[in-house]
């Protein structure tokens, strides 16, 4: 990696770890900097604003965990356990999350959207975007079902959008709760979700 690339990506994975555990509007370019070690002047450099930094971290994160959740996701597996495993990841990057960081982060996705809604519409749209990234795995992973006959016939592009809400919603309300404790349930919600309230224990043995 070039110095100029690793002052970069410096900025990006500091700047995520910073606005994931702090919020968006509580950090600031100099703390960004300063945390990364980079001169204030090499940070606009790279990057016009926090905004343009933001989007571009959020994009770099995706492109980190991808691999994760191409596994759970994988076509090789049965699509319904490809459900049961995307609940795993999301709990299993909470925990890693708290205990690196003692308190519950949430995802960075809803988190910094929600935050920026209605302040900054191009970290808004980029939140979207990665929803939107994980609705298609889920979309994919319900329509395969649909066509094994596991499932009820339906839309999966909808069932996927309410399944997201469901998760990242629960999310939530464990950063909120700082306990990760509802994220115990969450197979049950989405089976319970795709009409199969019976099949978490199952396929989570």
């Amino acid at each position: 990696m070039t110095r100029k690339g690793g002052v970069r990506e410096r900025l990006l994975r500091t700047a995520a770890d910073l606005i994931w555990d702090n919020g968006y509007g509580a950090v600031s370019v100099d703390q960004i900097c300063a945390r990364a070690g980079v001169l204030k002047g090499s940070f606009y450099h790279f990057f016009p604003s926090k905004s343009d930094l933001a989007v571009a971290a959020i994009e770099d994160h995706w492109r980190r965990s991808r691999a994760e959740k191409d596994l759970a996701f994988s076509p090789l597996t049965e699509p319904l356990r490809r459900l049961s495993a995307w609940c795993a990841l999301v709990r299993e990057n909470q925990i890693k999350r708290l205990k690196s960081k003692g308190k519950v982060v949430g995802c960075p996705y809803s988190s910094i959207g929600s935050e920026l809604s209605a302040l900054d519409e191009r970290v808004r749209l980029k939140c979207h975007e990665m929803a939107e990234r994980t609705c298609l795995y889920v979309e994919t992973a319900l329509r395969d079902a649909q066509r094994e006959g596991r499932i009820a016939p339906g839309d999966p592009r909808a069932l996927a959008r309410e399944l997201y809400a469901f998760v990242a919603g629960t999310v939530q309300q464990a950063k909120i709760d700082n306990d990760l404790a509802p994220l115990d349930r969450l197979e049950d919600g989405v089976f319970r979700l795709v009409g199969l309230p019976a099949l978490a224990d199952e396929l989570t043995q």
